[in-house]
């Protein structure tokens, strides 16, 4: 394969071991898209289990979507935010805070950035607000904000961030559930006060995914804990802010998981699903009180000193715009209890002996692997990776966090390919793991 020689010689892909990917049998070059396929340059057919990393959301090469960029090419590419606007970014804003309840938009390019930009719109609104003890974060543990240095720093995925600690600032570290049970939720909940109490008075705000951790492999919480600690946040003075990269756009069953609780964000961090997946856009939308601490006479400086070269591209709020019309003539979130019923059965159906839990909420579902006694793999059996990797021979892309295999199919996928789709990582099982799992001579399942 030409094409794969080539991207050997030159390509660094993210999230990926060099040595590995350029030894796997199953490395694929996807050429086309139609729905909610991925054909590759043989022509080959796959499902787009993991929504083309979550954000592709109706489908490849949706005709409303492609005519929205096409009209949007015919009138101008880009022109910057610095000072200048276009209608398509005022409209879409516009949509934005109606469908939120928020009042300002801030436009950057992916769900790092938008993390970045609302760290640094909450530090710097309470310097210039008179609050400046305020200058550190609170997450959760186990949290994935982005891959940028300060949504770093949030995060508590040792494999992810431990090589970039002596970079990163320390946040303060809240427990969080392995999964939804009022127990657990409870014990986590003692423990956010007491630290709320320690070191309230020096945060700036609150970070969270809310009611579920998605690359932590699906850590859900309740409704009832998100609630909680947006209290506690808001009691000790910080901001509450909500990011909803990876669950925005109808991902849970609503239109954003901010709709699902009482406690309302601050600040709602936005992307992957903003465009459908069609173009890097991102969102950081926040409120007036937040906006009205950077004003003030010029030599005072309240100005919000960041910025994107494609802070707002015409093309990508093109495609943002038509994803709304999309979701809104389509009544996409009508339709997701049923999608979402039909991804459960789907998950639900999948037999293995190695299936220790299945972990689903909307339209995100996850099946964790360990031994047929209960034990964890060794780290390298590499289970949830070769598992992923043989689903392609089976007319599949998915992908895992660590042993938990990850679906995140596009929002439009029916039951006859959610059941599809859940059969190939079946089948994909029993290319690995066998129907009865035994291991070789170094303890390693075959």
């Amino acid at each position: 394969m030409r094409w794969l020689s080539r991207d050997y010689a030159h390509l660094w892909h993210p999230f990926t071991q060099a040595d590995e990917w350029e030894r796997a049998e199953q490395n694929r070059v996807i050429e086309r898209g139609e729905g909610v396929w991925l054909i590759d340059t043989e022509g080959r057919r796959y499902l787009d289990g993991t929504s083309s990393l979550w954000c592709n959301i109706l489908g490849h090469r949706h005709p409303k979507l492609d005519a929205a960029v096409r009209a949007q090419l015919d009138r101008i590419a880009h022109t910057t935010l610095l000072g200048l606007t276009h209608p398509g970014a005022v409209e879409h804003a516009e949509r934005l805070c109606a469908l939120t309840g928020l009042d300002r938009v801030f436009y950057s390019d992916s769900g790092s950035t938008a993390v970045e930009v609302a760290l640094k719109m909450a530090f710097q609104a309470c310097q210039q607000r008179g609050d400046r003890q305020r200058t550190r974060f609170a997450a959760l543990n186990e949290a994935y904000h982005g891959d940028t240095v300060g949504s770093v720093s949030l995060g508590g995925i040792d494999l992810f961030h431990a090589v970039y600690r002596p970079l990163l600032f320390e946040a303060v570290r809240l427990p969080s559930p392995e999964r939804a049970e009022a127990a657990e939720e409870a014990a986590c909940l003692e423990r956010a006060r007491e630290l709320f109490a320690q070191h309230g008075h020096e945060l700036a705000a609150l970070v969270v995914e809310p009611l579920v951790q998605g690359a932590a492999g699906l850590r859900r919480h309740s409704v009832a804990f998100l609630d909680a600690l947006g209290t506690l946040a808001r009691a000790a003075g910080a901001y509450v802010v909500f990011d909803e990269v990876a669950t925005g756009f109808g991902r849970l069953g609503t239109l954003f998981a901010a709709d699902q609780v009482s406690v309302r964000p601050d600040f709602l961090c936005l992307a992957k699903a903003i465009t459908g997946g069609y173009l890097p856009l991102a969102a950081t939308l926040t409120t007036n009180a937040v906006y009205d601490h950077f004003r003030g006479p010029y030599p005072e400086y309240r100005t919000f000193f960041h910025g994107h070269t494609y802070t707002g591209n015409p093309l990508a709020v093109a495609a943002a715009l038509a994803t709304l019309d999309v979701i809104e003539e389509t009544r996409l979130v009508e339709r997701l209890p049923g999608r979402a019923a039909e991804l459960r059965r789907a998950l639900d159906a999948v037999a293995h002996p190695c299936i220790h839990e299945r972990r689903h909420l909307g339209m995100m579902g996850g099946l964790v692997l360990r031994g047929p006694d209960g034990s964890g793999f060794p780290a390298e059996a590499r289970v949830g990776h070769r598992v992923s990797l043989a689903a392609r021979k089976h007319g599949a892309i998915v992908r895992n966090l660590g042993d938990t295999v990850m679906l995140m199919p596009p929002l439009v996928m029916e039951a006859p390919e959610l059941h599809t789709l859940t059969r190939a990582v079946e089948a994909a099982l029993v290319d690995v793991l066998g129907a009865s799992p035994a291991a070789d001579e170094s303890g390693l399942p075959r």
